[in-house]
């Protein structure tokens, strides 16, 4: 197995696992409403941060060609008011909901970022916690000085 699929089954077993822990705590877990607002992130005061896996899993799965750049403060991925990346999203995404419990959310995200480290550390992949509009500038950079 290449480390590429390496990460996406490692990530994806991480996301599952985001997944059980907000059903076991349906009641404080909150559910999302597909509302968009959230995606807006400047008018919602809201940063969404991403580590290294997330961003290799991200790239992955949509393929270079298809990562785009944030240009201003609302997810470049929503689509009339829709994540076009749904099945892709960061765990930042899949954790926040508007009418959950913040205690829980925080104490999940903190578990989460630690099995991002151990799987950077067991990979030995160099961990990263950035916004996402930086992680993307910073992987299209990247990808341009390799063409």
């Amino acid at each position: 197995m290449s480390r590429n699929e390496q990460i996406a089954v490692r990530v994806s077993e991480i996301y599952k696992w985001i997944e059980q822990q907000q059903l076991a705590n349906k009641e404080i877990a909150g559910q999302c409403a597909a509302c968009g607002k959230c995606c807006d992130f400047e008018s919602y005061d809201h940063r969404l941060y991403v580590t290294t896996p997330e961003i290799l899993f991200f790239v992955d799965k949509l393929s270079e060609k298809n990562i785009k750049k944030m240009t201003g403060g609302r997810c470049s991925y929503q689509i009339d008011n829709k994540c076009s990346v749904y099945d892709y999203r960061f765990a930042g995404c899949r954790i926040f909901s508007c009418k959950g419990n913040a205690d829980f959310q925080s104490e999940l995200t903190e578990a989460v970022i630690k099995k991002f480290k151990a799987l950077c550390s067991e990979l030995q992949i160099p961990y990263r916690y950035v916004e996402l509009p930086t992680a993307l500038k910073n992987f299209l950079i990247a990808e341009h000085a390799r063409q």
